[in-house]
């Protein structure tokens, strides 16, 4: 794969926590509708760098960062009049854990739409039910949308909680670990939906799972011990990696 156009670039970004430097010196850049998959061991710096690129880094207490990250090309931690809350809209996140809030399903859906304005009751219908279907929960929830969200499965709240990210039409879906708190059932649908939805958006996944990494990718980041050690086309970094560390790593001698 040619990454032609980035739609994310990063460039020497460091970022740390009191005196513990969690990422050093990361410059890279996230191609546009594909699926680009962080990966690495426990500690290494994966969410961190995720929530840096739509500044979720910012609600973080003692945080410190430096560095660029353009969003299609623009500076989002640039002082001169960037609004994270309209970084984190064009940025949908799906965390480890769903999290709805605390209304009906149909609701959850249609909640970022009423904030951004539109009443209209015939076009949030629409919307909530296209997105629905979109992620496979229309059949499955359309006769008890008055429901409280909270009564769905696990894997149910995930694709509610991703149907109500892509109501508000973002344009990148960042899933941190989005399949660690579910069965390996709702884990492959979920999959499933990120592989249909990459012609449309651009998907930054971190995971910890080798064997989902795998199945997801088109683009790769491994990250150690807060360092970027190698990126690449997805093939390339598990077929031919270059550098030792991530060889030991694809190996299953580092985790």
């Amino acid at each position: 794969m040619t990454l032609l156009k980035p739609y994310i670039s990063v460039e020497g970004l460091n970022v740390s926590y009191g005196k513990c430097l969690a990422l050093q010196n990361i410059t890279l850049q996230i191609p546009e509708k594909q699926i680009t998959v962080i990966i690495g061991p426990s500690g290494c710096g994966k969410t961190t760098l995720l929530k840096c690129l739509n500044r979720l880094i910012d609600l973080t207490e003692g945080v410190k960062l430096s560095g660029r990250v353009f969003v299609d090309g623009v500076d989002i931690y640039s002082s001169k009049g960037v609004d994270p809350t309209q970084i984190r809209r064009k940025m949908g996140l799906l965390s480890q854990r769903p999290f709805p809030l605390p209304m009906s399903i149909y609701d959850n859906v249609a909640y970022g739409l009423r904030l951004n304005g539109l009443k209209n009751k015939l076009k949030v219908d629409a919307v909530v039910e296209h997105h629905l279907k979109m992620v496979g929960l229309w059949e499955e929830v359309r006769h008890r949308l008055k429901s409280p969200a909270w009564n769905l499965s696990a894997g149910q709240q995930q694709r509610l909680c991703l149907a109500r990210s892509l109501a508000v039409e973002p344009e990148a879906i960042l899933g941190d670990e989005p399949t660690s708190a579910l069965d390996p059932m709702s884990s492959q649908r979920i999959e499933k939906i990120f592989l249909e939805l990459k012609s449309q958006y651009t998907i930054v996944v971190v995971t910890h799972i080798l064997r989902q990494a795998k199945r997801l990718a088109d683009y790769v980041i491994f990250l150690y011990l807060g360092k970027l050690i190698e990126h690449g086309p997805a093939h390339s970094i598990f077929e031919n990696p270059k550098e030792p560390e991530t060889q030991a790593y694809i190996r299953g001698e580092i985790s």
